[in-house]
């Protein structure tokens, strides 16, 4: 019976497969489109204020409480760092992450659809103690919220 189920598995994986290459092979699905875009030049800012300017159009933005940031006091391992980022804004357009004490403070950006939830998650890496900041672009405007982290080891600087 198991080696049924190994063999359907292995077949459906192999015409998967194969119809990709087709695809690819065709011309169809390209690198290029496969590939997500992304903001050089505000991934590559050196201050928070570029990096807001290059990601979202401004640097200003208004401290608000209702956006909740949730991350750990204390970073064990500055490499690994969860945080959960979720408000209750209406309309909301992106979410910014940035690590303020990194070299490079953007860490992530979110674009989130009509509908969607305003609620990321991801891990991120610290290279030292510094705020977590995410910025929140609801109705045209910047919203942002701060959360300082302890790093212990680890993080971008080794």
């Amino acid at each position: 019976m198991t080696t049924n189920i190994k063999r359907r598995v292995l077949l459906k994986g192999s015409v998967a497969a194969g119809t990709l290459g087709l695809v690819a092979s065709a011309g169809l699905l390209t690198p290029r489109t496969v590939i997500a875009a992304w903001n050089e030049a505000a991934f590559k800012a050196e201050s928070v204020d570029d990096a807001l300017n290059a990601a979202m159009g401004e640097a200003s933005s208004a401290a608000s409480d209702s956006i909740k940031i949730k991350a750990p006091d204390i970073a064990e391992n500055g490499a690994v760092v969860p945080v959960s980022v979720s408000t209750d804004m209406q309309g909301v357009e992106s979410i910014a992450l940035l690590a303020e004490g990194n070299n490079s403070p953007l860490v992530a950006t979110f674009s989130l659809g009509e509908g969607a939830q305003p609620n990321v998650s991801t891990r991120i890496k610290m290279g030292k103690t510094s705020d977590v900041i995410a910025v929140v672009k609801s109705g045209g405007k910047l919203h942002s919220a701060r959360k300082s982290i302890k790093v212990t080891i680890g993080g971008c600087g080794g």
